[in-house]
């Protein structure tokens, strides 16, 4: 087994993208290749067949391995959870909560699971590619490191530094960063990617000439901005930020409030894939577009906090407003819980103790409890069609509207709630529109027309595609001679 750890001069440069595409250019060699994140931070996370959780770039990277994802790919994840600070899920099971300071001290005695984790990978594949945590250059935080040059050093692994061109200043970040590492991390490092490249590349020879002589490190490839990435479902809730114009040619509009604590949000991919339906994702200080034809309330980490934002900002008067003139609205975890007529939190689980009203759409109320579900689910919808997804949520959810459950699970189960008007519905299962049969029915029931992509097909091809554009980019041969 051989490793190559691909750290990054910050956050959002294009690791898990690159790491991604690597994957599945490596695993077409020939080669068994497992990802490997030693500490992600997200609210996007992705459930294991063995009931654990890992954070959905690493189920996706995993897919790109074309193996199945476990949660030894990334054995600390760190889920934010308002005032709570964040949940620490080692080996994917949750191993407490801590805010930030307190985590610091915690690293030190989170590494031996961290090396576990990477060496029971590495014993059951020939190369193993590790993506790295925001910045190889936070010299504040490299104490007790255990997600970039601490992990490094610990497993002996060699580091590509990447740098993203496309914010401009990568020749200083890619030079700063070796200046402030340091010299025993700084021998480490193999060399550097350039990543995100538009127009002629030719134009940054003198560049990766001027970052390769400033540093010492070997220039690994430039790589051009692969527009197909949007395709692939995005880790970092800050793509949820990015302004984005309304789709030409849509029939439907789906209005999504983005609230502080939003988790899962890689639910609305499969909807924003489909040609027919435009996402309009709103601020609780927004007000709902007139022609709304379906709102929709994702998950959350922290539920009762993210219920006041959403009643802060007032955007709950139009959602209320529009339910009763016979809106459609539909909530996803949280976003289920949040539709009920109350949120008990007894024992302090995502906040304070205490109870917040829901927006009373829904005649069910939930309690949060401390025991986490985590698995993988089939069943038929109320709608009459079949999916698969998963189940990852805190807390018991139950009263008269959950009579006419959502769905069937194949175990027996009954799941979620549908009011008795069928405009207003709530489920605990993520994954849904991932499923073309049931994307497709909710498209006939918004009269939107067939669905017109199959989207795990879409996303087989973009991978390959992304593994083809690195391989033009960056000379793979050299990186496994580097890796160690």
């Amino acid at each position: 087994m051989v490793a190559l750890m691909f750290q990054g001069t910050g956050s959002d440069v294009g690791k898990s993208l690159l790491v991604a595409g690597l994957c599945r250019a490596f695993t077409d060699r020939g080669l068994r290749v497992r990802p490997f994140k030693p500490q992600n931070m997200s609210n996007n996370a992705a459930v294991t067949a063995d009931g654990g959780e890992i954070g959905r770039a690493q189920a996706l990277q995993a897919r790109a391995a074309r193996c199945a994802p476990q949660v030894d790919m990334n054995p600390v994840l760190l889920k934010p959870q308002g005032t709570a600070g964040a949940q620490i899920v080692v080996q994917g099971r949750v191993f407490g909560a801590a805010r930030a300071a307190a985590y610091q001290a915690m690293k030190r005695d989170l590494l031996p699971f961290v090396l576990e984790s990477f060496s029971r990978l590495s014993s059951a594949c020939d190369l193993v590619l590790v993506e790295g945590a925001g910045s190889a250059s936070e010299i504040n935080l490299r104490a007790n490191d255990i997600a970039n040059m601490g992990f490094a050093r610990a497993a002996n692994v060699p580091v590509a530094i990447i740098g993203d061109i496309h914010r401009g200043g990568v020749i200083a970040s890619l030079v700063g960063t070796k200046a402030v590492l340091d010299p025993e991390d700084e021998r480490q490092v193999c060399g550097f990617i350039i990543n995100r490249m538009h127009g002629d590349i030719k134009l940054f020879d003198e560049g990766m000439r001027q970052i390769a002589t400033r540093t010492g490190w070997a220039p690994l490839g430039l790589v051009p901005h692969f527009a197909q990435a949007s395709l692939l479902p995005a880790e970092d809730s800050l793509a949820l930020d990015a302004l984005r114009p309304r789709k030409e040619g849509a029939r439907r509009l789906i209005c999504v409030p983005i609230l502080p604590h939003v988790s899962n949000f890689d639910d609305l991919d499969p909807l924003d894939a489909e040609p027919a339906l435009d996402i309009c994702r709103l601020s609780p200080r927004d007000t709902l577009p007139p022609d709304a034809d379906l709102v929709l309330l994702v998950g959350s980490k922290a539920t009762r906090a993210d219920l006041d934002a959403l009643r802060a900002g007032g955007l709950h008067h139009d959602i209320i407003a529009f339910a009763r003139r016979g809106g459609r609205v539909m909530g996803l975890c949280g976003g289920y819980q949040i539709l009920g007529t109350r949120i008990a939190d007894p024992d302090g689980v995502e906040g304070p103790p205490g109870t917040t009203r829901g927006l009373g759409l829904l005649d069910v109320a939930t309690i949060l409890t401390a025991g986490k579900t985590l698995t993988e689910v089939t069943g038929r919808s109320w709608l009459d069609a079949p999916f698969r997804g998963y189940e990852m949520h805190m807390g018991e959810t139950a009263g008269p509207d959950a009579a006419r459950p959502f769905a069937r699970l194949a175990d027996g189960r009954a799941d979620g709630a549908v009011s008795a008007s069928g405009r207003i519905a709530g489920s605990y299962v993520h994954g849904l529109f991932a499923d073309d049969a049931q994307r497709a029915a909710w498209l006939a029931q918004l009269g939107a027309g067939p669905s017109q992509i199959g989207y795990d097909a879409q996303i087989e091809a973009t991978l390959d595609a992304l593994a083809a554009h690195l391989a033009a980019s960056i000379d793979l041969d050299r990186l496994l001679s580097l890796a160690r």
